[in-house]
């Protein structure tokens, strides 16, 4: 066969190294990849990463990108599903293992979508948790806004441990330490074991309650700006919420006071 006969998909995934694993419970686990110099994303966007399949067609499947877009590798928050096509095989990755990405990022928890604001919340349950990852350790997040408010909902409390990682982390952070720990709140929630806070963020909104814990007015246009992930339903049921408060939903094209992701892993 002739060169000119092989044809070659510009869009074809990248084979990327694993360069690093951690589980945090029998269900969660993040892994860190190498980073294509030619890979360009903004923080909150997805792409698509997978594995090759058993009949040697690649398993793919979109996840949020957990670090940062100045980062030099990139981050990824997984859940593990048993008889998940992909989880159930990526959840035993090793460093030195490779990992298909794919090379077209995108999604709509981004700044670009939203309206100037005072105060930015991200609410999210599970491992929804991961573009808000990038987000909140992105500058322009914090010239953007004067408080930044991060929800994570999970049922059990040791699933909470890779928000709290993240907290603590910022203070060390080389690009913004110096900004965030003033202007960033962390607000975690458990549903099934006591914690200091309990409940679905959906119920916390309606009763106001969590506004009343972090001293700060209920939703209001003016001021806020809401990037909402999580499962289906806390998608629509917080959208619903924002949209009885007044915000309106935006996109890349069209940026407005609060925008939601669609992207799921299996």
């Amino acid at each position: 066969m002739s060169e000119a006969a092989v044809k070659v998909n510009p869009n074809a995934p990248t084979e990327e190294e694993v360069l690093s694993v951690q589980h945090y419970t029998d269900r969660l686990f993040k892994f860190r990849i190498t980073r294509p110099p030619a890979f360009r994303f903004r923080s909150g966007e997805f792409v698509m990463i997978g594995l090759p399949g058993p009949k040697g067609k690649p398993i793919l499947r979109a996840y949020s990108i957990a670090s940062p877009s100045w980062d030099d590798t990139l981050e990824f928050f997984s859940i593990k599903v048993p008889d998940g096509p992909l989880t159930s095989m990526l959840c035993d990755i090793k460093p030195g293992d490779k990992v298909l990405l794919g090379k077209k990022p995108t999604g709509t928890l981004v700044h670009d979508a939203l309206l100037p604001g005072k105060r930015l919340y991200m609410f999210s349950t599970g491992t929804g948790i991961a573009p808000f990852a990038s987000v909140m350790r992105d500058p322009e997040t914090y010239e953007r806004f004067d408080q930044v408010i991060l929800t994570h909902t999970c049922r059990e409390v040791s699933e909470l441990e890779y928000g709290k990682e993240l907290e603590d982390g910022l203070k060390d952070d080389p690009l913004v330490g110096d900004m965030a720990p003033a202007k960033f709140v962390r607000y975690a929630t458990c549903t099934r074991e006591d914690y200091p806070f309990t409940g679905r963020i959906t119920d916390l909104i309606t009763s106001g309650k969590i506004f009343d814990d972090l001293g700060v007015p209920p939703l209001d246009p003016e001021n806020d700006r809401v990037m909402i992930c999580g499962s289906m339903d806390m998608i629509k049921d917080t959208k619903e919420l924002c949209e009885k408060a007044g915000l309106e939903e935006g996109s890349n094209a069209s940026p407005s006071t609060f925008v939601v992701e669609r992207a799921f892993v299996g």
